[in-house]
């Protein structure tokens, strides 16, 4: 009887220690991540989630959306996140407007704008000469695309509003209906509208704002710089689980990260999934480390100076923290 007892003793023993390891290892740091909207532009990011490399960082990620810069910095400055994905002009802002508890970003995910000019016929030759004298529904004024739009005219000595009308006044939402209902003649979109235009016969992707833009640090994670300070070994493990994302994406094909991904984009048919996906690939959209280089900010700010939404340049090291992504594992 007593070797009975001794032998349940012993066995209970071993299920608690079991039951102790297992709940060690369920204990994760939850991370309130805020991105400005919910796109197929953030891949690495839901793979990163999708595939466990947050977990295996000891983090759990409580993933909102802001649905605008001006939202998402509000909930990064008022506590309500902890991280912030959005483009890096917002910290821009908020330093010039003497925010001493700043946004610094940390971890770089996009390297190139979004979106796509559509035509309403195909034109394997285009050029942006090709808009002079034309009609382009564009963004919102100050917001980042009609930023890159206007920049880009500029660049190819188009002078936006007169060489070229730009209609700014269409809410995001409602481009593509006003372009399929026959306004302007050109369109600039981002996925999946762009290739939803492209299969329906609508419109045709001419060019890409992205690539004609160069690289720009389209959208980064942010943290308060207190934060930062407070959290390092969080916000190196965070850096670690989106480092791990984007070399995932980089070394799996479209078809394979639409799979993963979709489940963050269910109201999406995965072979529209798949070719966004390609279409961003084709055009090196994302990064593959999480680096935040510095010539990236030094063309972010050329951007909002020649758009005129630049009080003052701010300088590299204030606005950008770089050892994060330097020390990804």
């Amino acid at each position: 009887m007593k070797k009975y007892i001794s032998i349940l003793l012993l066995i209970s023993l071993i299920a608690s220690t079991i039951l102790s390891a297992c709940g060690k290892k369920t204990q994760l740091t939850k991370v309130r991540l805020n991105e400005v909207v919910h796109s197929i532009f953030y891949a690495p990011q839901y793979a990163a989630i999708e595939k466990g490399f947050f977990e295996e960082e000891g983090l759990e990620i409580e993933l909102t959306t802001g649905w605008g810069a001006d939202k998402s910095m509000t909930a990064l400055l008022s506590n309500n996140a902890d991280i912030a994905l959005m483009g890096p002009e917002a910290s821009i802002y908020v330093y010039n407007e003497g925010k001493e508890d700043h946004a610094v970003s940390f971890a770089q995910l996009t390297q190139r704008a979004g979106n796509f000019l559509l035509s309403r016929e195909p034109n394997e030759a285009f050029t942006w000469e090709d808009v002079r004298g034309q009609t382009i529904i564009g963004g919102r004024p100050g917001g980042m695309p009609e930023m890159v739009l206007e920049f880009i005219l500029k660049q190819n000595g188009i002078k936006p509003f007169e060489d070229v009308t730009i209609i700014t006044n269409i809410d995001f939402t409602a481009t593509a209906g006003s372009f399929a209902g026959g306004t302007g003649q050109y369109t600039a979109e981002f996925e999946p509208t762009a290739s939803k235009l492209e299969n329906e016969g609508t419109g045709y992707v001419v060019a890409s704002l992205g690539v004609a833009s160069g690289k720009v640090p389209y959208t980064s994670y942010m943290a308060k710089k207190s934060y930062i300070n407070n959290q390092s070994e969080i916000i190196q493990k965070f850096t670690n689980a989106i480092y791990k994302g984007q070399q995932w994406v980089h070394e799996h094909t479209p078809e394979e990260i639409a799979e993963v991904i979709h489940p963050f984009f269910e109201d999406t048919d995965q072979a529209l999934l798949t070719q966004i996906i390609e279409r961003y690939k084709e055009q090196d959209t994302w990064k593959t480390d999480p680096t935040f280089p510095e010539q990236g900010l030094n063309l972010l700010q050329n951007i909002l100076e020649s758009a005129g939404e630049l009080e003052q340049r701010v300088d590299y090291e204030t606005i950008v923290n770089n050892s994060f992504a330097e020390n990804v594992q």
